[in-house]
């Protein structure tokens, strides 16, 4: 006997809805229907596993198969199946989920069912009419004697069911779903579009999928193993599955937990080699081994996003098309979880392999940087295990190099100055010259370290920062011991006149200081101040930062008063004071990278004058 009758919904447009707005991407549908077709699977060996269904399982393959000349794709299992009363009610009336009814049945006699069942959504299923015309279930139910129930849609209101017995009806239990493929659809008839879809999204279902004779997936990932019973060549392979044209990652976290939310999921450390990299290679989210999106941007700290490998979660609320994550206390919580789990991995490895530690820093570095300028909690943590490494290779814990520098790096206001470059070649004077005062330097040239530099004066007591050019050597680090003047008042402000003359730039500020005559006769230097606003700046500080990249800069020459050049400069006479001071003032622009163009054409040439003419 055939019925007729129309879809309980609460509007006539829902079709219109599932295929314009509810599910942005079409190739979902593929996704829903085999998942469905799992759940029904997974349904039954529950039911088994109670007792209640006492038939033989067979095989419980999902099998999904195309017809490209009927213009028909199949998606069949060999699960619970329905009655017609049952596609009434799980079907036709799409307010409910039949996998919440059954989850709430049975959540007290069989754990596994709630962890398993992935047919959140009653409107899953209609997401087939996005790319057919009309849709036909054929179902058969696991109770014995149940006539298979064929249900017919056009993709209207108005739906056909009928109990089917003899030649039509169908032999084994479980449930068929037929897809008349709409003409604006032609791509889903194609062989290699439809496998894509189904490795993209089903790759790791827990239920073997085969489509046109090739089983596609693998049903225990190995984030669903306990580690235990999992080899480093295990990881690996994995990881390579996943990523395939990638170097092996450094390290890995093996993520399992069932309090107070469900977990599993592996994070790899990659090795860092360019942007495009990372965009490319991006950890995937997954809800009970179906792929979700590779956006976890709520789910997976910030600072973390760097990191490849999978999250699956069922407790991660998803909107309706499960396309979008919600953000809620569950999701923090995870956040949370996940950031203190990298924390504890690192501190772990660092306590147990300091060696193999510190040669995978510069592939690291950067994580950890990030996650301490990011995230309160996991600085606290890491405090410990950061490194920085000074010119000579050597790293140092923070701790560690604080007591390394403190004794010789005092200033006379007893703060520990550290001193670092950005480019040890560009400012190798400089460097060259703390290490003559028995100083040490850092090399701190990574994209964040100008606000890592920032946030270490802010936590680390009585200590401050300044790069090796930001003043001239004694001025880095200020002692009570500082060189005298061999020059008066008087002679000081002619000579700085005599300089102030030969350059003729308003960047440029000139003062006349007390060096020691080994230093350079002038040094160019950039303040601390400004360096670190336009570093800001230039490195994404944002806000208020950004007047400081459009400033001029504002550049301190310091012409030493105790260099025999300088004396020379303020004994000449008449325009050969100026030549030599100019000639001063471009060797310290040289040393400094700023001597271009027209203007290193011409000291040159006064160089090979001044030579011709000793």
């Amino acid at each position: 006997m055939q019925e007729k009758g129309s879809i309980s919904i609460h509007t006539e447009n829902i079709f219109p809805i599932i295929k314009k707005f509810l599910y942005s991407d079409h190739e979902i549908f593929l996704r829903e229907l085999v998942s469905n077709a799992v759940d029904a699977t997974q349904k039954l060996q529950s039911l088994a596993r109670q007792g209640e269904f006492k038939g033989e399982l067979g095989e419980l393959k999902v099998r999904v198969t195309v017809d490209k000349e009927a213009r028909k794709i199949t998606v069949s299992d060999h699960g619970l199946g329905m009655s017609a009363e049952e596609i009434k009610k799980y079907i036709n009336q799409i307010a409910f989920s039949g996998a919440t009814e059954f989850v709430e049945k049975y959540k007290e006699t069989d754990a596994q069912a709630k962890d398993q069942i992935i047919g959140q959504f009653g409107l899953g299923f209609y997401s087939a009419f996005m790319v057919a015309k009309e849709v036909e279930i054929w179902s058969k139910s696991h109770h014995e004697d149940t006539p298979t129930a064929h249900w017919t849609c056009d993709g209207s209101t108005e739906f056909t069911l009928e109990e089917t017995e003899g030649e039509h009806a169908k032999a084994e239990r479980g449930t068929d779903v037929v897809l008349h493929v709409a003409d604006d659809s032609d791509e889903f008839l194609e062989e290699a579009r439809l496998k894509g879809i189904l490795t993209k999204y089903c790759k790791f279902l827990p239920v073997e999928i085969e489509f046109e004779g090739e089983v596609i997936n693998q049903t225990k990932p190995i984030w669903t193993k306990q580690p235990a019973d999992l080899t480093d060549e295990d990881y690996v392979k994995f990881y390579q599955e996943l990523y395939p044209f990638s170097e092996p990652p450094l390290f890995w976290i093996h993520l399992n937990v069932d309090y107070p939310f469900n977990l599993t999921g592996i994070l790899y450390f990659p090795k860092v080699k360019d942007e495009l990299q990372l965009q490319r290679n991006k950890i995937q989210l997954y809800s009970r081994q179906v792929f979700i999106t590779d956006e976890v941007k709520d789910v997976v700290p910030e600072f973390l996003m760097l990191l490849h490998g999978v999250i699956d979660s069922p407790d991660i609320p998803l909107n309706v098309s499960r396309s979008f994550l919600q953000a809620d206390g569950a999701v923090r919580k995870i956040n949370q979880y996940i950031t203190k789990k990298v924390a504890d991995k690192l501190g772990e490895l660092f306590r147990k392999d300091r060696e193999g530690y510190e040669q995978k820093w510069s592939d690291i570095g950067m994580f950890v940087k990030y996650g301490m300028l990011s995230d309160e909690k996991f600085y606290d943590k890491a405090k410990d295990f950061a490194l920085v490494q000074n010119v000579a290779g050597k790293l140092f814990t923070l701790p560690e190099y604080q007591e390394f520098v403190q004794a010789n790096q005092q200033d006379k206001n007893e703060q520990t100055v550290i001193l670092y470059t950005t480019d040890a070649e560009a400012q190798h004077g400089f460097v060259q010259a703390a290490q003559e005062r028995s100083y040490d330097v850092l090399e701190l040239d990574g994209p964040l370290d100008s606000h890592f530099i920032g946030q270490l004066e802010q936590k680390l007591e009585k200590t401050t920062f300044k790069r090796v050019d930001a003043e001239t050597v004694g001025k880095l680090i200020e002692k009570d011991d500082a060189p005298e003047s061999v020059l008066s008042e008087d002679d000081k402000t002619r000579l700085a006149d005599v300089f102030k003359q030969a350059i003729s730039n308003d960047q440029m500020h000139v003062q006349v200081e007390a060096l020691s005559p080994q230093d350079a006769p002038v040094i160019i230097t950039l303040p601390e101040f400004m360096r670190r606003m336009k570093d800001m700046q230039r490195t994404g500080g944002g806000g208020g930062m950004q007047m400081f990249g459009s400033l001029p800069d504002s550049y301190t020459v310091s012409v030493n008063a105790n260099h025999p050049i300088t004396q020379r400069v303020l004994s000449a006479e008449g325009e050969a004071g100026g030549k030599l001071a100019r000639q001063a003032f471009d060797l310290a622009l040289l040393a400094q990278g700023m001597l271009k163009g027209e203007a290193l054409t011409a000291f040159v040439k006064r160089s090979a004058d001044l030579l011709a003419a000793e």
